[in-house]
């Protein structure tokens, strides 16, 4: 009899488990979001700042699926587990299962703080970058009326709580903008102070990249004009202030939270079954420990058995797709009577764009770090081959040979839904 396998989340991870599981014939998948698009999270922020338009990243689920008889989707929100009744509560009916996989990522971690959640930029999600567009968009056409100096300088001012990948790249990304994009669009702005922060609490940046990739990133921002701020956490923000940990204070708009991440926890699933940072624990087949037939790949899984990473696999895209695809070639194992193969993670490297022409690589094997032009060009080429469609592709290829040959870009509008007019 066919089974019925449901994924909940089409990221990485569970678009590669999807398409993976096509055509065969034995199983019916059908992958649940909240979303009808799935979409690139590496380069949210690219749409955030208007270098890139939001179908460059992105593209609908059930085109996806077309020609491919035994994948479905289903619009809709996860409400409720009912691993006893093998079904799943969506804000818009029931789905029953043979086997349940949880693909549901990650969501912004605020770590509690109401005001920064209240008041705060997240860039997790396509909704999250083309809200922010705006924002950042509305902010520089107000400071280009304002008479007031210090109100100004408020709405230039960029202050980036978070010292990854993703905040490296934004606040370099701001910097080359100040220099080029502001000056040439916004001549009334000419002589405006708008600084960019960098605020992260460890000692450096890319604190998980290598030494030599922390020095060359920690010297081209600073020569950017980036004001790196390190040791030092952001405590409070209040829409104009924000507040440090060693009490120094900041007169900005604009705070940008890339500082942290957190699974998502759901109604009908025991909490012995969650560890650290709120992960479904899996064992090394990614089946969720305590179950019988529900998965957990990606973002939200926590594995504790891989003996080169004992404390769980990095949150990345590299472990959500490897694990997605080696979760759908055992299902088809299952179906062949074949044997289950455990999960090991092979680590791909690491890698962030810093500016134009300027990027660092680190590669484990052979160990190599790269930096400049040519770690930008590898960076451009492995983030151009990791989105899902040629079409993606084609289009972010000709957004980025527009934006390096002209160091401008025209999608800069301001479309604002209707729960925006009033807020902007």
């Amino acid at each position: 009899m066919q089974k019925h396998i449901v994924v909940v989340g089409g990221g990485f991870a569970g678009i590669n488990l999807a398409k993976s599981l096509g055509r065969h014939s034995d199983l019916k998948v059908t992958l649940v979001d909240k979303n009808n698009y799935n979409f690139f999270p590496p380069l949210v922020y690219q749409v955030a700042t208007a270098f890139l338009e939001p179908s460059s990243i992105s593209y609908p689920f059930r085109k996806l699926f077309a020609g491919k008889k035994n994948l479905f989707f289903r619009l809709g929100r996860l409400k409720q587990v009912k691993p006893d009744v093998n079904a799943i509560v969506l804000d818009n009916g029931e789905l029953s299962y043979d086997y349940l996989v949880f693909a549901t990522g990650a969501e912004t971690n605020f770590f509690g703080n109401e005001n920064i959640k209240k008041h705060a930029i997240p860039m997790k999600t396509l909704s999250d970058a083309i809200a922010m567009r705006n924002v950042l968009l509305m902010r520089m056409e107000q400071a280009s009326i304002t008479t007031d100096p210090q109100e100004a300088n408020r709405l230039l001012t960029m202050v980036i709580a978070g010292g990854g990948p993703t905040g490296v790249e934004i606040s370099g990304m701001f910097a080359e903008m100040k220099k080029g994009i502001l000056r040439k669009d916004y001549p009334e702005l000419a002589g405006s102070n708008g600084n960019v922060y960098l605020v992260d609490g460890g000692k450096s940046v890319l604190s998980p990249m290598s030494e030599k990739s922390q020095q060359d990133t920690t010297e081209v921002l600073t020569r950017l004009g980036v004001k790196l701020i390190m040791s030092t956490h952001v405590n409070d923000f209040d829409g104009d202030t924000v507040t440090l940990s060693d009490g120094m204070q900041i007169a900005s708009k604009n705070l940008i939270w890339a500082a942290g991440v957190t699974a998502k926890m759901f109604e009908g699933l025991p909490e012995t079954w969650y560890g650290r940072g709120k992960r479904l624990l899996v064992d090394e087949y990614n089946k969720v420990i305590g179950s019988e037939n529900i998965y957990a790949i990606g973002d939200t899984a926590l594995m504790l058995s891989d003996a080169d990473f004992p404390n769980g696999h990095p949150q990345v895209a590299q472990a959500a797709i490897q694990q997605g695809k080696l979760l759908a070639k055992n299902f088809k194992n299952m179906m062949a009577g074949k044997t289950w193969e455990p999960f090991k993670y092979h680590d791909q490297g690491s890698m962030a764009i810093i500016g134009s022409a300027k990027a660092v690589v680190d590669l484990p094997k052979p160990k190599m770090h790269m930096n400049g032009l040519i770690a930008w060009l590898v960076w451009l080429f492995i983030h151009l081959m990791s989105l899902i469609t040629y079409r993606n592709r084609a289009r972010t290829f000709w957004n980025w040979t527009v934006a390096y040959l002209s160091r401008d870009q025209s999608l800069r509008m301001i479309i604002k839904p209707p729960d925006q007019e009033d807020i902007i």
